[in-house]
């Protein structure tokens, strides 16, 4: 992708957080009108945090990539390959990491973006559920991933890659040790690798499957000196760690600040859901009260208008008033627009069911208008008037509460609608990415968290 087009990203997602900053923040300053909401401010506060940290990591563009894998598969070994220092701690036990690491690399003198490298413990260490709790949260955190192996994968390899895959980061599958095979048998795993590649649905391109020695085994070489002797000794190659270097670049180059907005557009979306889901079940009661209450006004105000058209106008107001008041009650945003998009969207999700009403609701408005005017020459059908603004009032108040049902579903998500919503914005990013890139595989499942 073009350098402009990833710095609109990258802008359009440090403006998308802030927006949701500042209509959150009011949370942490005040628990509500309610004495059982007093509590919200310390339980939101997890959320707002990761809004913090994930604009922070905007400002300072550094991209995340953290190193999964078995035990003995040479992740440090690996990251201290790419840095070209050994910072972190390798060995022959199995789990000399016991805990995530992390480092700052430089790739590139010429590049904005700088690197995080994340270290992980293996994923098939002694307290395994622990060790797989920490490494769920590692890849939230993480803008790409490396999955390391040191041959033909194994099926606790492949299962860990599957729940890998859910986090739905970028990933290179790298095939480290590639010194200790022979050269046929070394393409044979890597033919099987770039199979397997194929089957995973291209959430891991063939492309991106590489080859390295981070740590080459030492070889024996044959010394000859000047007085003739010859004698042997162990030297350690340098680590074969180009194509790798070569394909973080790549990404890095072609969609890297894209990456880290998308990444952090969907913690954001994530915690702005928590927010609203916290939210929503400490002032429940009030909501429940608010649409009983909406639904009784309206049935009451729809059925006493005698003017048709009038009492339809009138429903809609009420319903985009009760949808601002659901947003107020919970402490979320919602303009009179976005009231007004979301009415919209209900209407037309219900399976035409408040369609249905609508049509009846100007049916029944018509005959009641019909029935007023004749009223007035033959009282009798005072009963015929009185009748149908019962029905329609009725309809119209069950109206009323589907939406107010619906809304809170719709709240629950959180601020990711409107202009600068995540979800907005994250869409915004998915289509514009470019068919040769990573974003552009990971776009279909992303595009289905979006509805």
């Amino acid at each position: 992708m073009r350098t402009s087009q990833q710095e609109s990203h990258l802008n359009r997602a440090k403006a998308s957080l802030r927006q949701a900053l500042s209509w959150y923040s009011h949370l942490m300053r005040s628990g509500g009108r309610k004495p059982s909401s007093r509590d919200l401010p310390g339980l939101v506060k997890p959320e707002i945090e990761i809004l913090n940290a994930a604009l922070n990591k905007l400002d300072s563009n550094v991209v995340r990539i953290a190193a999964f894998g078995l035990v003995s598969r040479g992740k440090s070994a690996v990251l201290n390959a790419l840095i070209g220092e050994k910072i972190l701690q390798t060995g022959p036990l199995h789990g000399v990491t016991q805990y995530p690491r992390s480092v700052r690399w430089t790739p590139s003198e010429k590049g904005k973006v700088q690197v995080e490298l994340i270290d992980t413990p293996g994923l098939d260490e002694i307290e395994g559920h622990i060790r797989a709790q920490m490494a769920r949260d590692v890849a939230r955190q993480a803008d790409l991933i490396l999955f390391v192996v040191a041959g033909d994968i194994t099926r606790t390899e492949y299962q860990a890659l599957c729940e890998l895959r859910q986090a739905q980061k970028p990933l290179i599958l790298v095939f480290n040790k590639i010194d200790l095979y022979p050269d046929t048998d070394r393409q044979a795993i890597y033919n099987n690798l770039r199979q397997l590649a194929a089957t995973q649905n291209e959430m891991v391109s063939p492309d991106e499957i590489v080859m390295v020695a981070a740590e080459p085994a030492p070889m024996e070489v044959r010394v000859e000196w000047a007085d003739g002797n010859v004698t042997y000794e162990l030297e350690t190659p340098p680590p074969q760690i180009a194509e790798l270097k070569l394909a973080i670049l790549r990404i890095l180059n072609r969609e890297g600040r894209s990456l880290l907005a998308l990444n952090a557009l969907v913690q954001a979306r994530e915690a702005t859901a928590k927010i609203a889901h916290k939210t929503i079940e400490l002032r429940q009661q009030e909501a429940e009260d608010l649409i009983w209450q909406f639904t009784k006004y309206k049935a009451l105000a729809v059925a006493l208008n005698p003017i048709a058209f009038l009492d339809l106008l009138g429903g809609v107001v009420a319903d985009l008033v009760l949808i601002r008041s659901l947003a107020r009650v919970y402490g979320l945003p919602m303009t009179g627009y976005e009231a007004a998009k979301l009415l919209h969207r209900i209407v037309l999700s219900s399976g035409g069911l408040l369609l249905a009403e609508l049509g009846t609701g100007i049916f029944l408005g018509l005959g009641k208008s019909t029935a007023a005017v004749a009223s007035g020459e033959n009282p009798g059908n005072l009963t015929a008037y009185f009748g149908t603004a019962i029905a329609q009032g009725s309809i119209a108040g069950y109206g009323s509460y589907i939406v107010g049902r619906a809304a809170q579903v719709y709240l629950e998500r959180g601020c990711t609608w409107g202009q600068l919503g995540t979800s907005t914005v994250i869409e915004e990013i998915l289509a514009q990415v470019e068919p040769n890139t990573i974003l552009y595989r990971l776009r279909q499942e992303l595009s289905q968290h979006l509805s």
